[in-house]
């Protein structure tokens, strides 16, 4: 009996292995480097796959069918030396949407204070409130974020806990040379992002995060009036966010993932709500005022 359930558990232990958090998509290119010494990059790549992959990163237990997707694009280029690297990262958070087959984007960003080093098959560790390395202190951060607007998005404040870890990244890593982590160095870096998101002072965006997902863009599969009202409200909290401070980090963020998404959604309002969220949409995103004034044209 003992034989058996030894050689079951081996059997199952793949199934628990992978049932961590992420499908996370990691990709490494170098378009920009010259030289035939490619295997470093899709080493580096199988490596950030595993870790962001198999680690556990909550206390939860995800079925395979709810883990998060994301992805992650390292763009390296400069090679500093042989074992350090200058480039950017772009980063693209996913949710599923209820009862449907459609994956609305939470974040959808491009960071382009990633430099780091890494050390060919040499294994990639974090561990909480250690800084061993930018390169793992930079994804382990994102993969917190991650985590957190997830959360955000099904329960209201739901991501506290993982900004909170992601915070205390920025912490640590006052202290290193390496950009991205102060907040005199930029308005739009880590250090702001993960501050916007847990500073009182601008908590509506992420009542917003909620009211758009779980009471918004969820609800519409039942009834699509009443999610559409939901989202004009979410977008109503980002307003009052907006005035608390014009230009904040974490608006910007969510209006790069969500513009297009919202052009869609009102595209089939009634003449009244177009208008009235045009306004609000032009206030706090005026870049994108053009796209917004083109809602009054669909139908």
């Amino acid at each position: 009996m003992k034989k058996i359930s030894f050689y079951l558990i081996l059997t199952l232990l793949p199934f628990f292995s992978n049932a961590q958090e992420f499908i996370c998509n990691i990709q490494v290119s170098s378009p920009q480097i010259q030289g035939t010494d490619r295997s470093v990059y899709d080493n580096l790549r199988t490596a950030l796959y595993e870790f962001v992959n198999t680690k556990s990163w909550t206390n939860y237990t995800y079925k395979q069918e709810e883990r998060i997707e994301c992805s992650i694009l390292i763009t390296v280029n400069e090679r500093i030396s042989q074992d350090e690297f200058k480039g950017t990262l772009n980063l693209q958070l996913r949710r599923p949407v209820y009862r449907t087959s459609y994956n609305t984007v939470l974040l959808n960003f491009v960071d382009k204070d990633f430099q780091f080093k890494y050390v060919e098959f040499q294994s990639l560790e974090f561990v909480d409130n250690s800084f061993t390395s930018n390169l793992t202190a930079v994804i382990a951060y994102y993969c917190y974020v991650y985590l957190g607007l997830d959360f955000d998005s099904f329960s209201p404040n739901g991501g506290t806990p993982y900004f909170e870890k992601a915070q205390n990244i920025v912490n640590m890593a006052q202290n290193t040379p390496e950009k991205g982590w102060k907040s005199f160095e930029s308005q739009k870096n880590r250090y702001w992002l993960v501050e916007n998101l847990l500073n009182s002072a601008y908590s509506s965006v992420r009542q917003a995060t909620y009211k758009y997902h779980r009471q918004g863009i969820d609800a519409m599969y039942d009834n699509i009036e009443t999610g559409r009202t939901a989202i004009a409200e979410s977008i109503e909290l980002l307003r009052k966010a907006y005035r608390e401070k014009p230009g904040l980090f974490s608006i910007q963020l969510f209006m790069d993932a969500k513009s297009d998404e919202i052009v869609n959604i009102f595209s089939k309002a009634s003449p009244q709500d177009k208008a009235k969220v045009i306004n609000n949409l032009i206030e706090i995103d005026p870049a994108n005022a053009g796209k917004y004034q083109g809602i009054l044209n669909k139908n």
